[in-house]
Order: C-alpha cells, then structure tokens, then sequence
C-alpha cells in the first residue's frame, strides 16, 4: 500500500508507482467524424460514484518510432513538414500502426528501413507513452535501435508524398539533449526518446526492456 507522509498525502513508491488500466464501463460509442488516419468518437461512460458522463476524443491506431543510434553513440532525426504546426520539425523514424495484427518491433523494423534506410541487430524497448490522455486513445512506443547497418540501395523505399526528400541528420546524443532543453526541437517522440536515451545511457542501460516485452497502455496488445 502507498505510504503518507507527514501532511497525509498519499505517498506511491516503488511498485506502487504506476498507470493503473482499469477501463470504466462504456454504455454508448458514436462516431462523430471518420478520419483517414483517425476517429472522432464520443463515449458514454459510467464512472460510478462519479455518475455518468460523456468523453469526445480521437480514436488513434497507435505508432512505433526508432532512437536509432550508431557505434558513435550518435542520433538520427529525419526533418518533415508537419501542416497542423506549419513547420518543418525534426523527428526520430516512426510509423503507425495501420497494419492488422503486425507486431509493434517488425513495424519498428519496417518504420526504420522505409524512412532512414537503416537496419538494426540490437532492439530494446526504452519508452512507452500517451501522446494526450485527455483527448486521444494514441500509444506510443518508443524502440532503441543499435548495431545499425545500412539497407543495400537496391533494397531501400521508394518514399513518396511529404517523406520523398526528408533530409536525415545525425546528432550526439549529449547534443541532441541539450538541443531539447534548450528549445530547440519540439517533436514528443524525439524529445522524449533523446531525454530516455541519455537518462538510459547515464544508468549503464539497465532500465531496458526486451523488444517485445507487454504493452497493456495500447488498446490492441492488452
């Protein structure tokens, strides 16, 4: 059980520190608007002591993106034109889970050869994450790639619409960090994934998971 400190606040440590899936009883969905990538859906949910309510959020496939990193201990970001922000951010590889059934690490793999012409020997979990609980169903999952190597050309995507040209860059990971802090990249995967890599890093890597280790945050792999 949770501790409590001297005020009596609720103290969780260890263990007890930790997202709880525990979903409410859903009375009545309604899609509001289908999307290409997304759904707006609204929910009525019986919260019990709470009473009833309704919840209007984006229905979202999920994704995977790749910290891939090089015997240099050196980053990779590929930069897109993003519309909904009107800028060209920089990014870690990722891709969504549009796929029926496709396991989270073989997207990953596919997401790292079809954006940045790479492949990878080693794969580990480093984060897991909800992009906006409070307005969208979105997990994320963040991949290491290590032992990179790259796609023969004659092997390599042909990238179309906004990936076709994406430059790619490759940064110090100390770099990349101070390049977050400072304000100077925006994207959550990249931000988040540089930040849990050099934490990572910094702990000799044991906060690792293996590559295909549970993820019960995503609604299609609990």
């Amino acid at each position: 059980m949770p501790d409590q400190d001297f005020r009596g606040t609720t103290v969780a440590r260890g263990e007890d520190l930790r997202d709880r899936i525990e979903p409410r009883p859903v009375l009545a969905t309604r899609t509001i608007h289908e999307g290409k990538v997304f759904d707006l859906v609204a929910e009525d949910v019986d919260l019990g002591e709470a009473g009833r309510v309704m919840r209007e959020f984006l229905r979202h496939p999920g994704a995977v993106a790749i910290l891939a990193l090089d015997a240099d201990e050196r980053v990779c970001l590929i930069q897109q034109y993003r519309h909904p922000v009107g800028a060209l951010d920089w990014e870690i590889p990722a891709g969504l889970l549009d796929v029926v059934g496709e396991d989270p690490a073989a997207a990953a793999e596919r997401e790292l050869h079809e954006e940045a012409d790479l492949r990878a020997a080693r794969w580990d979990v480093l984060l897991d994450y909800w992009t906006t609980p409070g307005g969208n169903d979105e997990a994320i999952r963040i991949f290491l790639a290590r032992d990179l190597s790259p796609v023969p050309e004659g092997e390599r995507h042909e990238r179309e619409d906004e990936e076709r040209g994406m430059p790619v860059a490759w940064l110090d990971l100390d770099e990349a960090r101070q390049a977050v802090l400072t304000g100077r990249l925006h994207n959550p995967s990249a931000c988040l994934g540089i930040l849990a890599a050099h934490a990572a890093r910094a702990g000799g890597w044991t906060t690792l998971r293996p590559a295909e280790s549970p993820w019960p945050e995503h609604p299609a792999y609990r």
